[in-house]
């Protein structure tokens, strides 16, 4: 059983001769076409493809999505700032800490965008507190948004690795206790040779 096609047809695409097969039935496997004028064109192309493809695939598999425009972000920072009025101590200044980090995104979304970052994350925040848990940054309107409406969403794999990435940078700083900056030895060599010729290339020993 070889399947069915509906048709088969070979074409001339530019200088290559190629063969189609279009109207499968239940295809487990199919050929996307690009085309463009310029090898980086088509580059960046397929690059925006493949990502494109990815974003399906995780949100496919996950069967979860975010909210866009820094709005998880804010939410989250929203949250652990209430937990940690409860927690006190260090803990507390660290749990802040970490939610100022996390409504970096939609403050550098509107940077990037040319608004005013401190004015977007003051409504973003007052948003937030009043449950609008949806709304972030719309770079296109020049101000906060409902993303649900606009459409705008992250895929919940790519929120929760890029937070988890991060964290585990920032422990990996943290633990560093102390860095040892290695000198370079051909600096080393030549330092030493300026020393050689100002003493004359004698020792001098003091006592």
């Amino acid at each position: 059983e070889l399947g069915y096609a509906g048709l088969v047809e070979e074409r001339k695409i530019g200088e290559d001769r190629m063969v189609f097969v279009e109207d499968c039935k239940n295809p487990k496997a199919v050929t996307v076409l690009l085309r463009a004028g310029a090898d980086t064109i088509l580059d960046e192309a397929e690059r925006g493809l493949k990502d494109a493809l990815n974003v399906v695939r995780n949100v496919v598999e996950d069967g979860k999505v975010c909210y866009g425009g820094g709005a998880v972000q804010v939410e989250l920072a929203r949250r652990l700032r209430d937990y940690a009025e409860r927690v006190g101590g260090k803990e507390q200044l660290a749990m802040e800490a970490y939610a100022t980090a996390l409504e970096s995104i939609p403050r550098i979304l509107a940077e990037n965008a040319g608004m005013d970052s401190i004015d977007i994350l003051v409504k973003l925040r007052k948003a937030h507190a009043e449950g609008k848990i949806s709304y972030g940054v719309d770079p296109v309107g020049g101000d906060i948004a409902d993303m649900a409406e606009l459409g705008v969403y992250d895929t919940y794999r790519g929120v929760k690795n890029a937070i988890s990435s991060a964290t585990e940078t920032a422990i990996l700083i943290i633990k560093t206790d102390d860095i040892i900056a290695a000198k370079p030895y051909e600096k080393e060599k030549e330092k030493k040779k300026e020393e050689e010729k100002e003493e004359g290339g004698e020792s001098k020993f003091e006592f």
